[in-house]
């Protein structure tokens, strides 16, 4: 009797430990530039993190390293994905300028009306035309531009003139062609390090959407904000990268996990997001009695007119670098079409 009973508890503990080796577990590390509690992290990539978790029936485990906790600095990021120094971070695509110039396109001036159709054109043309080129390296699980993009200066910028001889903090390659060909003295630089720069008088002002303000409390370091309605002056685009070994090495089920929380719809839902948070980072400057200046639709033309050349510029450039420039913009720009009619 006492061998039977040992012998059916043998059997069934090594059951259970069959069963638990069969279901893999993993965990992920995320790293990421921006602290926790900013929008990103806290309404996207929390988000997706937790819904993975979720949906994995915690089979997946994706600990989280805001800040550039795991170390390096913001433009190592996608680096850091590739070999495997985090298994999925989150960065700007153009930290690492000229590492992406197809993706270029979705920065260029007055190019976006509005985030979430912008971001789905950013996913379909990447399909398209960059997973097996740019983005081979890493796994993209998402891809997204943010709202429109506002101008943060200790002075008040209404026409192209007043940039004249101002430091203005710029994200991306295109942004820095941009604000240098309009008179701005351009200063690029990542995120977290506007408040300490704009404190300093290292620079001027920023180019930042509303929704990061917050996080970097920009309306306490300059009182004068201005909006572009319509097109955005400018917008910025991000990647959500997972390294490709990390994926590989998923059971198939929990590939299907990570697959069916990414794409086309994971990245409108992230354009979407940062846009939504724009209010309340506005909300903040208003409080604080700042000077939010709406340009005019004339006002806006004006600055339009002024940016073509760096449209025109980058067009010639991609040309010249083989990578049809102009048929890129006119394939992004109909995307953008197709997706702002069905918002």
């Amino acid at each position: 009797m006492k061998t039977t009973r040992r012998t059916m508890l043998g059997l069934m503990t090594a059951a259970l430990l069959g069963t638990s080796a069969a279901a893999q577990e993993v965990t992920l590390r995320l790293h990421q530039f921006l602290p926790a509690q900013a929008n990103v992290p806290a309404h996207i990539l929390d988000v997706w993190a937790d819904k993975v978790e979720a949906d994995s029936d915690g089979r997946i485990k994706i600990d989280r390293f805001p800040a550039m906790q795991l170390g390096g600095t913001p433009p190592q990021l996608i680096d850091q994905a590739i070999d495997g120094v985090a298994d999925i971070i989150w960065t700007v695509a153009g930290y690492t300028p000229g590492r992406f110039p197809q993706v270029e396109v979705f920065e260029l001036p007055f190019i976006s009306p509005d985030a979430e159709a912008t971001s789905r054109a950013y996913w379909e043309l990447a399909e398209e035309r960059m997973m097996d080129t740019e983005f081979a390296a890493f796994k993209p699980l998402g891809l997204w531009v943010h709202g429109p993009g506002v101008m943060h200066t200790s002075r008040p910028i209404t026409d192209v003139a007043d940039l004249n001889g101002l430091k203005l903090r710029a994200p991306t390659r295109t942004t820095t062609t941009l604000f240098t060909g309009l008179g701005a003295t351009s200063v690029g630089m990542p995120v977290p390090a506007v408040p300490e720069s704009l404190s300093k008088g290292v620079i001027d002002g920023a180019v930042i959407p509303w929704e990061v303000v917050p996080a970097l409390k920009v309306q306490e370091l300059v009182n004068n904000h201005t909006e572009f309605p319509g097109e955005a002056l400018y917008t910025t685009a991000f990647i959500f990268a997972m390294n490709n070994a990390a994926y590989d090495g998923l059971p198939d089920d929990l590939k299907a996990v990570i697959d069916a929380n990414s794409g086309l719809e994971f990245s409108a839902f992230a354009g979407r997001t940062m846009q939504e948070y724009d209010a309340p980072g506005r909300k903040l400057a208003e409080d604080a009695g700042n000077n939010i200046i709406t340009l005019s639709d004339e006002q806006v033309a004006a600055w339009k007119e002024a940016a073509q050349p760096t449209i025109d510029n980058w067009i010639a450039e991609a040309d010249a670098a083989g990578i049809d420039g102009t048929g890129l913009y006119e394939a992004a720009t109909a995307l953008i079409a197709k997706h702002s009619a069905s918002n």
